[in-house]
């Protein structure tokens, strides 16, 4: 991998706060500010049912303050935003996942409409001025056109699941509070990204049960849709986009994130099995099949790229090796409790 030219970025800020920090992003997240600004201060909020995630920080416990906090409660919110008055917020709290919004959509409104409604508003509330970096999705621009692709920041939005109209309106919020009280708001669209955290993920479905067919814990794979088209991203990347968003990009701003890699679904399972030496068989799971699909998600990201200077440091064979490494060792932490309590 060639250097991370990413440290060089100065850093002009003391207080960060991370929304869902003990999440699948939020932990890589706050695990590169610890890896690459020691001196910052770093606040966390995380909710009493999200506790099942705190081993995602395991690795720097010690270097994070986490306040429990439900983004639903706006007392809670204010209390912890005057009382860590932080200089940047990264908000990454969501419900996330898009297949279950579908089933839950409600709940997922809720949750995110209301949080980051919540969030801004004690912002105001507490007269700071944060930078706010709002960590939206791809989702929201739906099924584009083929004329649109590769997709820019002035695509039209058109999302198709409860998820991404969750995502879509956060953004809407976002450029209406900078737009009426002046808060520092930047919207960042991520293209897929490959976070073995996250296992609601293709790419980490496939590498789990890949790991799990491998410590026979699991017979065959089971996937849904094949033919959809991703360009991905390597997690740690996307970090140290994040972290190069709030030092250089304008409030009130979108612009979108993703990698130079673009494989189909299909693809990425393909290269991933070509990394076990076990003989694995798939099957398509029909309950994994989205009601209504994005199967087209190529970005433009010229717009971040020239005014971060941010390019992707790791290659798309790098992260599914990372991302399967990941799993077999859970794979193999699983097998042996089973045969301890056999």
């Amino acid at each position: 991998m060639p250097a991370n030219n990413m440290n060089l970025v100065e850093n002009p800020y003391d207080v960060v706060l991370i929304t869902g920090i003990t999440g699948s992003g939020g932990s890589y997240l706050a695990e590169h500010i610890v890896q690459n600004y020691p001196t910052i201060d770093i606040h966390g909020i995380s909710r009493w049912h999200s506790t099942t995630n705190i081993n995602n920080l395991e690795s720097i416990n010690s270097c994070v303050e986490i306040h429990e906090c439900d983004l639903n409660d706006l007392p809670s919110v204010y209390r912890v935003i005057n009382q860590v008055r932080p200089e940047v917020i990264f908000h990454l709290a969501s419900h996330a996942n898009v297949r279950s919004s579908f089933d839950i959509p409600i709940s997922v409104l809720s949750n995110n409409v209301l949080g980051t409604a919540n969030l801004l508003e004690a912002v105001r509330m507490t007269g700071i001025q944060p930078v706010i970096q709002i960590c939206s999705t791809s989702e929201v621009y739906g099924q584009v056109e083929p004329s649109n692709v590769p997709i820019d920041e002035n695509c039209p939005i058109r999302p198709v699941s409860p998820y991404a109209v969750s995502k879509a309106t956060q953004d809407l919020l976002g450029r209406a509070y900078f737009a009426s009280y002046g808060t520092h708001v930047i919207i960042t669209r991520m293209f897929t990204y490959i976070n073995p955290r996250r296992t609601d993920l293709f790419a980490t479905s496939f590498a789990k049960q890949i790991a799990w067919i491998e410590h026979g814990l699991q017979n065959v794979i089971v996937h849904g849709n094949l033919d959809s088209v991703r360009t991905l991203i390597d997690v740690r990347d996307a970090m140290s986009a994040y972290w190069k968003a709030v030092v250089h990009c304008e409030p009130g701003e979108t612009y979108n994130i993703g990698g130079v890699t673009t494989m189909t679904v299909g693809e990425v399972l393909e290269a991933l099995i070509s990394l076990s030496n076990s003989d694995i068989s798939t099957r398509e799971d029909t309950t994994l099949l989205r009601p209504a699909d994005v199967t087209l998600q190529i970005p433009n990201t010229e717009k971040f790229r020239k005014v971060t200077g941010w390019l992707p440091q790791y290659e798309v064979e790098e992260s599914l090796q990372y991302l399967i490494d990941y799993w077999r060792d859970r794979a193999q932490r699983v097998k042996f409790d089973l045969e301890i309590s056999g």
